[in-house]
């Protein structure tokens, strides 16, 4: 799968409602830029399981190879969708065998309470290196590359 098309999302949940099946639902997300629209149907991956509701901030990532409506506001398919705990960010990219980022952004200490699993949450004590990570963390270093030391990564196999 390439994860490398995927972009994130984050805000706050503001509604969900049914979508045309029993098997959809519509989120409304509020964003810095504004509200953006997700539909999320059986192919949605979210993390956890967790039940989504209003209030909720999470982070939704969507295909930006597909196309979409040109319609306002914005309206994704949602990929994966995620919940976020106060002040967390995170980062989906590749990371090489030293755990910094394809792109260089970041680099990972992997801490001995350091949450290691896949995507359907199964822990993992390899080392996640040379794979597609979803990072969660809170702070980073000032350094080139910024360090830090996340709460959890995701291996996306």
């Amino acid at each position: 799968m390439a994860y490398s098309n995927y972009v994130p999302v984050i805000g706050t949940i503001l509604n969900m409602a049914r979508g045309n099946d029993c098997c959809s639902q519509t989120m409304s997300l509020r964003t810095e830029n504004g509200i953006v629209n997700f539909m999320i149907g059986p192919e949605t991956h979210i993390i956890d399981n967790r039940p989504l509701r209003a209030g909720l901030r999470v982070a939704a990532f969507y295909d930006a190879s597909l196309p979409v409506p040109l319609i306002f506001p914005p309206q994704y398919r949602a990929q994966i969708v995620t919940v976020l705990v106060r002040d967390e960010q995170i980062m989906l990219n590749e990371f090489d065998r030293n755990l910094t980022a394809k792109d260089g952004s970041l680099q990972l200490n992997i801490a001995r309470n350091t949450i290691v699993e896949t995507l359907n949450g199964q822990r993992v004590s390899c080392n996640p290196g040379n794979r597609t990570l979803l990072v969660y963390y809170t702070t980073t270093t000032r350094s080139i590359p910024p360090q830090t030391t996340p709460r959890r990564i995701v291996i996306l196999c």
